[in-house]
């Protein structure tokens, strides 16, 4: 394999999506969306900023500790309304563009023709889908460029740990788009026919994005068993009880009820995350909230959260770049 051919397929597979009238009908549709969702954005952000201002005159210079003054909105609460639009069509797209990458040459039965050119197996995948990832990428950069361009003009300015933050949820958006691009690819190598490609993308796309979770709760539930029962307050006259006894039982009861169920809810919360790293949206979901409420956590706990959820986006599409390109390398062609 030399990175001189596989850079010629790429660099023919870049141009046949940019030019593809599909690709510019999906992205066209997603950037409309993009806006739409930054208009919705901004209109909260104001909102926000106009009760931080409000909550800050209320302070005046009687301010107590710094803990105490409120919170400064960031712009992400923007960018969370692009999550929406990239989960939906974002995923679309990415399914579209590689569910035909392998299947259309084989339907129109012109991939015989082209390993008899000087190419390997390995380049020609490789370069399908280093083609593919370059136009997803310039889908992404359209966006966030488009995203900008609105901030910059309703005089919003992000500040260096507004843009850090940025680049983040950018990269695990275009991990996201990446996981299901690579899922379609795997099965445009499986299948023999697009269409078909197109519609076990798109119900893999439903299963991984919307069933998991269900299954998750579900799981989870089943795992942790039933719920503990709270305890029965005893009787009380003006806010004292009638019966001491009844009531310190009552207070041990309560306690043994707050310890039960916090082992109940981290039994539950342990298999929801579990089984939420194998769901690319849960991941993605998961480091855009993340990224756009840092203060929920503490520093350390929240850089674990996401590079936790970062390292799921990678595993992902990692397992069906390999099954494609292993199906490929040993797919019988005639």
């Amino acid at each position: 394999m030399t990175a001189e051919r596989v850079f010629i397929v790429a660099g023919k597979e870049f141009t046949d999506h940019l030019t593809s009238r599909k690709f510019l009908v999906i992205l066209a549709l997603f950037l409309m969306l993009t806006l739409l969702g930054m208009h919705q954005g901004i209109d909260q952000y104001n909102q926000n900023l106009e009760t931080y201002n409000q909550q800050l005159q209320a302070a005046g210079d009687a301010a107590g500790p710094a803990g105490m003054m409120p919170e400064r909105p960031s712009i992400l609460i923007i960018f969370q309304q692009l999550e929406s639009s990239l989960i939906v069509f974002g995923g679309v797209l990415a399914i579209a563009m590689g569910a035909d990458l392998v299947s259309k040459e084989k339907e129109s039965r012109s991939l015989k023709s082209l390993l008899s050119h000087p190419v390997y197996r390995d380049e020609i995948i490789n370069g399908k889908a280093l083609g593919g990832m370059a136009a997803l990428g310039v889908a992404l950069v359209v966006a966030f460029a488009l995203t900008f361009a609105v901030l910059l003009v309703f005089s919003i300015v992000p500040t260096a740990d507004e843009v850090s933050a940025v680049l983040i949820f950018g990269l695990a958006s275009f991990l996201f788009l990446l996981a299901f691009f690579a899922l379609a690819l795997a099965l445009s190598v499986v299948v023999k026919e697009s269409g078909h490609a197109v519609v076990y993308g798109l119900t893999l796309f439903f299963a991984f994005t919307y069933l998991l979770q269900m299954f998750g709760m579900v799981l989870a539930g089943a795992v942790a068993g039933d719920i503990p029962e709270r305890p029965e307050m005893p009787m009380t006259v003006d806010g004292r009880p009638v019966d001491e006894v009844a009531w310190k039982a009552y207070q041990e009861e309560s306690g043994q009820y707050i310890e039960e169920m916090e082992v109940y809810q981290s039994k539950q919360q342990f298999v929801t995350d579990t089984v939420y790293l194998f769901s690319p949206m849960m991941t993605y979901n998961a480091v855009a909230s993340t990224v756009a409420y840092p203060s929920e956590m503490p520093p350390e706990e929240a850089a674990s959260a996401i590079w936790r959820n970062l390292a799921a986006l990678i595993a992902f599409p990692s397992v069906f770049f390999a099954a494609a390109y292993v199906t490929f390398m040993r797919m019988d062609i005639r």
